[in-house]
């Protein structure tokens, strides 16, 4: 039985919640620049070019955060490690796959002959499509409990396109902010397309997520738990409506709200997040493994803390400077 100020109960906690904020901002940072890898087909090749310059900085730093959070799942969680990557194989193969096309294309359409860059610049779009697909169906398989039936097999799929689009819909919103003119009134056009995807995804989620799971239908609709969880579900029905009225704003004289819709898609995304934390806690692995069972030694645990919290500052502190460094509007591409 665990008591307070057991490690074998904090521990695992703290793991969890680092991995979990791990997952968070990887899914924001990384969103956002696999979401503009996904509206390439709609933009013109000097458009491409801005897109490209608007997360040159920042797309290979923000997978760093994807690193981490496997990382953290492999030394802190070992058998949760072990029986999600076994049962996610295959569309973990496809993400990686996808994540080494986009690097690749990202440099060599730099180098390669006029010719040739349409070529990369499908290559770049095909690798982005192929990880955020990819991601969806992982987040789909998850949800259902890792069980392969056309039931979940479809809704995974399903979660796969609504991620993409909820990418693209980040993507745009980044967009905004980085660029002007012709193709920042595009970028508005894709916000406005993709929330409609990135609302019906998170409608999905909270359908689904109670129907196969009778202890989150108790979570969730069981009292007081109800009324405690209620601010959620107002807060990015609030959200949804404020991001619909500034796009129609947009853009502004001064730009000065070009800032918004990408800030309120952070907290959207953050608050679909805390959802499903509060909905799967204890569980690591849904209804098989809790963080405590999973968990390794707190002996282990414990030296890999202490690593933790020389490297996490660290990936903080160089992210946080290059967000700043290249703040402003994405100038023409070059690579003199």
């Amino acid at each position: 039985m665990y008591t307070f100020g057991d490690p074998a109960l904090w521990l695992p906690i703290v793991f969890a919640a680092l991995m979990g904020l791990s997952i968070l901002i990887y899914v924001v940072l990384d969103g956002f620049d696999l979401g503009v890898g996904v509206l390439f087909p709609f933009a013109t090749p000097d458009e491409k070019d801005r897109m490209i310059a608007s997360i040159g900085p920042f797309w290979d730093a923000n997978e760093t955060w994807l690193v981490l959070a496997i990382g953290l799942l492999l030394v802190a969680f070992p058998a949760a490690h072990g029986t999600i990557l076994t049962a996610l194989y295959l569309p973990v193969a496809i993400m990686l796959i996808g994540l080494i096309l986009r690097g690749v294309a990202f440099e060599f359409r730099a180098k390669a002959p006029t010719n040739h860059k349409a070529s990369w610049n499908f290559a770049f779009f095909t690798g982005s499509m192929m990880t955020s697909l990819s991601q969806g169906f992982m987040l789909g398989m998850y949800i259902m409990g890792l069980e392969y039936t056309w039931a979940t097999f479809a809704f995974a799929c399903l979660t796969a396109v609504f991620l993409t689009v909820g990418y693209s819909f980040i993507g745009a919103t980044w967009l905004i902010i980085k660029t002007d003119e012709e193709l920042q009134l595009k970028a508005v056009k894709w916000a406005k397309g993709g929330i409609w995807g990135l609302v019906l995804g998170l409608g999905a989620i909270s359908l689904a997520s109670p129907i196969v799971s009778s202890r989150i239908f108790d979570k969730w609709f069981s009292f007081p738990e109800a009324i405690l969880l209620a601010p959620l579900p107002l807060m990015s029905g609030a959200l949804v409506v404020l991001v619909w009225l500034a796009l129609k704003r947009l853009p502004t004289k001064d730009d000065s709200w070009a800032w918004f819709p990408f800030a309120a898609s952070v907290v959207l995304f953050t608050l679909a997040f805390f959802g499903l934390a509060y909905s799967f806690y204890p569980y690591v692995v849904p209804e098989k493994l809790t963080i405590y069972e999973a968990a390794s030694a707190p002996e282990s645990l414990f030296i890999i803390l202490i690593g933790t919290c020389f490297v996490l500052p660290t990936i903080i502190a160089y992210t946080a400077l290059a967000y700043t460094v290249f703040r402003g509007k994405a100038t023409e591409l070059t690579y003199d």
